[in-house]
């Protein structure tokens, strides 16, 4: 269903499946809903500080989120308190699904990560995605993930990303 600025603020629990378990469950306000593009906004979920060694997650970071129902992956731009852009987090996904005030998505292991000046660009947990099994369990699901995987880096390392992301 659509969601314009003229709706009233909704909420929406954001469910991350992984391995046929939550992952994780977060509250986030819904941005807007195009009935194939759907956008939240959500302060950073994890516990304390979460440090990749290119960048840090932490407590007063927000995250506005875009997921698809027709993409196998959704782009999270992630602002520190300052709201200054930190970069873009790309989680490869099967396609999401809202139901209600429930947002579902199932990782598949792949990510990616864009600084937010473009000059890192960088392929995350290829070696959890080939230990997970889905190329032998659904081969079809595996092949998409990686096409989607192909495509983010294609798009990120793109020199609009800054621009497409608002697009997305």
């Amino acid at each position: 269903m659509p969601v314009n600025s003229t709706d009233p603020v909704r909420l929406v629990d954001v469910v991350l499946v992984k391995g046929g378990r939550t992952k994780i469950r977060y509250p986030a306000e819904l941005l807007s809903d195009d009935g194939t593009r759907i956008a939240v906004r959500a302060p950073w979920a994890g516990e304390g500080v979460r440090d990749f060694g290119f960048v840090r997650f932490e407590p007063g970071d927000v995250f506005t989120e875009y997921y698809w129902r027709d993409r196998w992956y959704s782009v999270k731009e992630v602002r520190g308190a300052s709201g200054a852009l930190k970069g873009w987090y790309c989680d490869v996904t099967r396609p999401a699904t809202l139901t209600g005030t429930e947002l579902v998505v199932e990782d598949l292991d792949l990510d990616l990560w864009r600084s937010a000046g473009g000059d890192d660009v960088r392929r995350l947990d290829e070696d959890e995605f080939a230990q997970s099994g889905l190329a032998e369990r659904d081969p079809e699901a595996a092949a998409a993930a990686v096409r989607a995987l192909d495509e983010l880096e294609a798009l990120a390392r793109g020199d609009r990303f800054g621009e497409l992301s608002a697009c997305f």
